[in-house]
């Protein structure tokens, strides 16, 4: 790699975010360079200034941020003194970016092929036709479902999986020299996440773009990248090449990350045989429109304890955890709550059979309201459930706001922009809380946040379900946290469920070949694993190896 060329210098960068009227530190003089061709992994905890700093190597800042000091080159050109209409040129054509968060980054009013089009018709690289076939080939080659047929959907009709995997081909549609990959694989099931690995590494290789690859993932950035720089505060702690870097870590908050091991909870006794579980789903049909999505499925959750739904995008998770809260009714079979029927749509539940059962999103970005101070977004939940106003309403927000470990007098009156990932999502919990419920679904509630940042999420729902005997349906994808803070596993594939059971028997051989292939699917820290994986398999595409396993 050293006798390639230089792509992306950047020197002496400082940058900082402005807080009411005062400039704030976020880069703190960090240095970077990458070579045409190479990938290079950018990694640090919730806050470490990776995002910002990748963005600023395509000369970009966020409102609110500023460079104030430093040089970027891209190829050559300065983009702080480029031009907008230089910038232009280069932003789409030539440097690209995929976010974490696909949902918030997708126009929802426009199809995934119009969008997907959008580069390459801009800058001239081809028309409106061979825009859409080169869409069809990338959604191919990153293993999307019916490849000629998924971009003339809308956002909104394609699961979260893959709606990252087609940002992932609109980014590649201009083929450009360098892509900034902000969390590509963070909201993707194990199945897929390598599917989507393999396939931008192969990309990247055919096509010699050159990369910078922000994860807080450690496993996935050694399958990745060429170098690893680690940033904290916004300091560079470290940088070397990856396989130096895993087996020695020169400095101790290398060694921390490296160190970081999963909370784990205590192992709970089994309910007690004719215990009525706090929710009980019995054999639910489901459908979009005429196409059944959920096929019989059958599962419960005794009180205070956790049921984690794990299982690849489109695998049904989300859609079961629609029906039981009454926003997709199953058009077969019953779900009680407590013992009792529970209505099938939410339009016909009374006002406590609604506050009884709770959800806790993925993306506190798109959960929250961005223009609602935080003591105004846990206060609607509690004067809508409980009735309470003024004083005793205000109390009983701050009363949830130290249950999160977020205290109201530094937190009550921001908006979620002043918050952290991880401090949204613990609003995010709070709001849950305010109906005071028996039970709540977590959707993928720690999939958007770094390790350290989900263990604390993780501790704190444990704690809360200890304190207030809360049952919780988790839906997950990440293995790891299953055996963190699950009871039962139920594994799902195509609407079904193919294998539950306690957590203790789910991990032990001998597993349903579809629960196997998720558990060889998790990702470890090993440069080798991925290339290993491929060639036991015995395919060029991880896709086609799962295909083949269930087969």
């Amino acid at each position: 790699m050293s006798d390639r060329a230089t792509l992306v210098e950047m020197r002496g960068i400082h940058m900082e975010g402005r807080s009411d009227e005062t400039w704030m530190p976020i880069i703190k003089g960090v240095d970077l360079t990458l070579k045409k061709g190479e990938v290079l992994g950018l990694i640090g905890e919730s806050g470490a200034g990776k995002s910002t700093l990748g963005l600023a190597a395509m000369g970009f800042t966020r409102d609110g941020v500023r460079i104030s000091q430093g040089s970027v080159h891209f190829d050559g050109i300065d983009l702080l003194a480029a031009s907008a209409e230089q910038k232009r040129q280069l932003l789409g054509k030539r440097i690209a970016y995929v976010a974490q968060s696909a949902a918030a980054s997708f126009n929802p009013a426009h199809k995934l092929i119009d969008q997907h089009s959008e580069a390459p018709l801009a800058h001239g690289v081809s028309g409106k036709s061979e825009a859409e076939q080169d869409g069809m080939e990338l959604y191919r080659k990153l293993r999307l479902p019916n490849p000629d047929e998924i971009g003339f959907r809308y956002p909104h009709q394609v699961s979260g999986g893959q709606l990252q995997r087609a940002m992932t081909a609109m980014a590649m549609s201009c083929r450009p020299d360098l892509i900034i990959f902000d969390e590509p694989t963070t909201a993707l099931d194990v199945t897929t996440q390598i599917e989507v690995l393999a396939a931008i590494r192969n990309i990247v290789e055919e096509f010699d773009t050159a990369a910078i690859y922000i994860t807080h993932d450690l496993a996935v950035v050694a399958q990745m990248a060429d170098r690893i720089k680690v940033l904290l505060k916004g300091d560079e702690v470290e940088e070397a090449e990856t396989r130096e870097m895993l087996s020695n870590p020169k400095e101790d908050y290398t060694k921390s990350l490296w160190a970081v091991r999963e909370f784990q909870r205590p192992a709970k006794a089994a309910p007690a045989v004719d215990a009525v579980p706090v929710v009980s789903v019995q054999g639910i049909t489901a459908a979009y429109g005429k196409m059944d999505v959920l096929k019989d499925v059958s599962f419960d959750i005794h009180a205070g304890r956790t049921v984690a739904v794990v299982g690849e995008s489109g695998s049904g998770k989300s859609t079961t955890a629609r029906c039981i809260t009454g926003l997709l009714p199953p058009r077969i079979g019953v779900i009680e709550f407590d013992g009792k029927p529970l209505p099938l749509d939410y339009r016909k539940r009374t006002r406590d059979e609604l506050r009884q059962a709770q959800m806790i999103y993925q993306m506190a970005d798109t959960a929250l309201n961005p223009r609602q101070r935080i003591r105004d977004i846990i206060g609607r939940p509690v004067e809508f459930y409980s009735g309470l106003k003024g004083r005793a309403k205000r109390e009983r927000v701050d009363e949830l706001l130290e249950q999160i470990e977020l205290p109201a007098a530094q937190f009550g009156d921001r908006l979620p922009s002043e918050l952290s990932g991880g401090q949204k999502q613990r609003i995010g919990i709070a709001r849950a809380l305010a109906a005071e419920p028996k039970f709540i679904i977590c959707d993928e509630v720690t999939s958007a946040l770094d390790q350290l940042v989900a263990e604390g999420i993780l501790r704190l729902l444990a704690r809360l379900q200890d304190e207030l005997g809360l049952s919780y349906m988790f839906i997950t994808h990440d293995l790891a946290t299953v055996r963190s803070i699950a009871d039962e596993v139920v594994v799902m594939k195509e609407g079904k469920v193919v294998e539950q059971g306690p957590k203790a028997e789910m991990f032990q051989p001998p597993h349903h070949p579809y629960t196997d292939l998720l558990l060889s699917s998790v990702p470890e820290m090993d440069p080798d694993w991925l290339t290993n994986l491929l060639a036991e398999r015995g395919v060029e595409n991880i896709g086609d190896a799962a295909s083949a396993q269930m087969d």
